[in-house]
């Protein structure tokens, strides 16, 4: 019998978010699990709790003066830990500890043969960098699992895919010229939305040029402009044959996004993660660990993420 897919799930992974009246609230788990619970895919899933990291894992990816500094600010409760878009709220390191603690937990998991497939849908936040926040991400969780894979498990060639709507910023330029980090990201152009990186120019430095591939998209972007740029995607996979992947599965390219302007279905995610599973039961043990990244318009958030836990299901 194969094994099952892992799916996160708890209110402490919950409580990563910024108030009832910010894009990124607190509701987004609980609609995910809904949406989740209607597809009806029964005893093929396992609800795994959410776990909590430590400074030292922080500390992977984090300065130390940056990860004490969300801490104070997190006890003071109110300002912002970037330049205005990622506001401080009570609990928020405890929070964010919780979502980096998630994700290393799902990798555990994975490298120890529990699974070979989780999603953790509070997670991916991939804008943070190595010294700071941006765009509502205080600590990224995936750059944190990249390091980790590499200490904990000796795993060196990664392939970290993203197909959130904003560019990966925070994992690009945290291994920007790291040869064995492989780097692939479609996002709306950033010449129209945050935060303004990811020219198709941009694809490594030193000896890790070419391994890196960002595909701009234009406003407006839908399906059949994805899946040409899915292409290069999968080639470069091939070629370098990732151990392990990692899969950012943003919900925010989907037609009516309030703070986006792709106009993708679910077809997208549906179709990245059953190539990703493919490519990751050739090359890597079947090892994928996917997040759930961004995504404002909650009906959509459900249905891409279902989308993704479905094709981990379903892809042989």
């Amino acid at each position: 019998m194969a094994k099952p897919v892992y799916v996160y799930k708890g209110q402490l992974l919950a409580a990563y978010g910024f108030g009832s009246d910010h894009p990124f609230g607190t509701d987004r788990h609980d609609v995910f699990h809904r949406a989740l619970t209607a597809a009806t895919l029964g005893n093929r899933l396992h609800f795994a709790d959410p776990a909590t990291a430590n400074p030292e894992q922080l500390a992977l990816f984090h300065s130390d003066e940056y990860i004490r500094h969300v801490e104070r600010m997190s006890e003071q409760g109110s300002g912002f830990l970037d330049h205005g878009d990622t506001p401080v709220v009570p609990g928020i390191y405890e929070a964010a500890l919780t979502v980096v603690g998630t994700t290393l937990a799902a990798t555990d998991a994975i490298m120890a043969g529990d699974t070979s497939r989780a999603f953790v849908p509070i997670a991916g936040l991939h804008h943070a960098s190595r010294l700071g926040a941006a765009g509502f991400c205080v600590f990224n969780d995936c750059g944190i699992a990249i390091e980790y894979l590499r200490k904990e498990y000796g795993i060196r060639r990664i392939a970290y895919v993203d197909i959130d709507a904003h560019h990966g910023d925070g994992v690009y330029y945290g291994f920007e010229d790291d040869p064995e980090l492989v780097f692939a990201d479609t996002h709306e152009d950033g010449r129209f939305l945050y935060p303004g990186t990811g020219a198709a120019c941009e694809t490594g430095k030193g000896e890790a040029t070419g391994r890196k591939l960002n595909i701009p998209l234009p406003m407006n972007a839908g399906d059949e402009e994805f899946f040409e740029a899915w292409e290069r995607i999968v080639a470069l996979l091939h070629e370098m044959q990732p151990e392990f992947i990692i899969l950012q599965a943003g919900a925010d390219g989907l037609d009516g996004d309030p703070i986006t302007h792709l106009r993708f279905t679910q077809a997208v995610h549906r179709r990245a993660t059953a190539d990703l599973c493919r490519i990751a039961d050739r090359y890597a043990s079947g090892r994928l660990l996917a997040t759930g990244g961004g995504g404002y318009n909650r009906s959509n958030l459900g249905r891409a993420w279902t989308a993704v836990v479905k094709a981990m299901v379903e892809t042989e």
